[in-house]
């Protein structure tokens, strides 16, 4: 049984960083895209950065301008996003997803995450002085 366990979420203040973790179990890391996707009260669903399991690259939301990293460790069943400089538009629940079939890769931005059939229950953040 596939499950996504994310964790990290809080309050920060702009500028701050928070690290987001994904801990799976179910599955093989390496055999599934898996990424991040965030959703804010009243707006749609974005993808926010995802890896491909076949060549490793790595898509990011255009908007965020390098401040999110997202990586995995492969032993450690665990997924990271690192978010730095966090910025008023980047509060939401942010969740981790996965799949072994959609590509999250689209165009070069991480739209195919919001098309993953496995997701967690997702982790809060807020960014606030």
């Amino acid at each position: 049984q596939v499950q996504l366990v994310e964790s990290g979420g809080g309050l920060v203040q702009p500028g701050g960083s928070l690290r987001l973790t994904c801990s799976i179990s179910g599955f093989i890391l390496e055999d599934y895209e898996i990424g991040w996707f965030r959703q804010a009260p009243g707006k749609e669903r974005e993808g926010v950065a995802c890896i491909d399991r076949t060549d490793g690259d790595i898509y990011y939301l255009a908007s965020l301008n390098d401040r999110f990293t997202i990586s995995r460790d492969i032993g450690e069943k665990m997924v990271y996003l690192q978010m730095n400089n966090l910025k008023p538009e980047d509060p939401a629940v942010y969740y981790c997803a996965a799949d072994s079939v959609f590509r999250c890769g689209v165009r070069g931005l991480p739209v195919g995450v919001l098309s993953f059939t496995s997701r967690g229950q997702g982790t809060q953040v807020t960014v606030s002085s």
